[in-house]
C-alpha cells in the first residue's frame, strides 16, 4: 500500500496504519450497493454514486480473493413500508425504490456476492439463526425494510455470532443508511474496531458528509481509504494459519 489521504484530510502510511495490527476476525461490510442508488437512471440515485463504483468493485474482489467474509444489507420494499412515500421529504420518507423483484432492488455486478446467505427481517429463533450461520461459509445479505440495517432483528444475533475484530464499511448513502449501520456497530459493539471508507462511499446531502465523519472519528471509527481497506485484506490473509493439504 502506498498510503493515502482520507476524505477527511488525513493521510495514512503503510506503517503508520498496519504496525501491530492482528487480522483474525475482519470483515466487509457493504452497505445497500443497489442498482436503484448506484446507478443515474435507479429510481433514487444517490449523487455522485457511479464514481466510487471502481472502488467498491475493488473492495469486494479484495475480500473474496483473500477469502474475506462480506456481510451486506439491502433494502426489500414492498408497497405500504413506513420509508415510501408519493411526497417524499427525503428525511424520514423517500419515492419509491429498490422494489421486490424489480432490478433496481438488486444488487451492482460489481458488489456480486458469493453464496449468501439471505436473511430476511422476520424474527428467527437464535438456535436455528445460529445453526445457519455456523454451517454457512459464503456472504450474508440481510433484507431490510427501513434505512436501519438493525430493524431486522436478526443482525444483531448473527454480529454477534460472527464475533469480528474488525470491520470494514463502505456502501450508500453516507448520512443516510451508512449513518444507521456504522452508529448501530459503534453502540452495540464498542470493542470491535470499525474502519470506515470514506472514497467507497457518497451522500445524499454532501453537507453532512464531513460533519458525520467527524462524529464517528470521534466515538472510536477509524477514517481509510479503499486502498487502505484492500491493504488490510491483504494483510489478514498473510496472517491467516495455513490450510492443511
Amino acid at each position: 500500500m502506498a498510503g493515502g489521504t482520507t476524505d477527511h484530510g488525513e493521510r495514512i502510511t503503510d506503517n503508520a496504519f498496519l504496525a501491530g495490527i492482528e487480522m483474525a476476525g475482519l470483515i466487509f461490510w457493504d452497505v445497500d450497493t443497489q442498482y436503484d442508488f448506484m446507478r443515474a437512471d435507479g429510481k433514487l440515485y444517490v449523487p455522485d454514486a457511479e464514481r466510487i463504483i471502481p472502488n467498491l468493485a475493488q473492495l469486494t474482489g479484495a475480500a473474496h480473493q483473500h477469502g474475506i467474509r462480506v456481510v451486506a444489507s439491502a433494502d426489500d420494499h414492498v408497497p405500504g413500508h413506513r420509508e415510501l412515500s408519493d411526497a417524499p421529504d427525503f428525511k424520514e420518507t423517500f419515492p419509491p425504490h429498490c422494489m421486490r423483484g424489480t432490478a433496481g432492488q438488486r444488487k451492482i455486478p460489481e458488489t456480486a456476492l458469493t453464496g449468501p446467505l439471505v436473511i430476511e427481517p422476520e424474527p428467527l429463533p437464535a438456535v436455528e439463526l445460529t445453526k445457519r450461520v455456523r454451517r454457512h461459509d459464503g456472504d450474508i445479505l440481510f433484507h431490510k425494510h427501513w434505512f436501519d440495517v438493525f430493524t431486522n432483528p436478526n443482525v444483531e444475533p448473527v454480529v454477534r455470532e460472527l464475533d469480528p475484530e474488525r470491520i470494514v464499511l463502505y456502501g450508500v448513502a453516507l448520512d443516510v443508511c451508512d449513518k444507521y449501520a456504522i452508529e448501530g456497530l459503534l453502540q452495540r459493539r464498542p470493542h470491535t474496531q470499525l474502519y470506515v471508507v470514506t472514497d467507497a462511499m457518497k451522500p445524499i446531502d454532501a453537507k453532512q458528509a464531513e460533519r458525520l465523519l467527524g462524529q464517528w472519528q470521534q466515538r472510536g471509527a477509524e477514517l481509510v481509504t479503499t486502498t487502505d481497506a484492500i491493504a488490510l485484506a491483504r494483510r489478514r490473509a498473510e496472517s491467516a494459519p495455513a490450510q492443511p493439504g
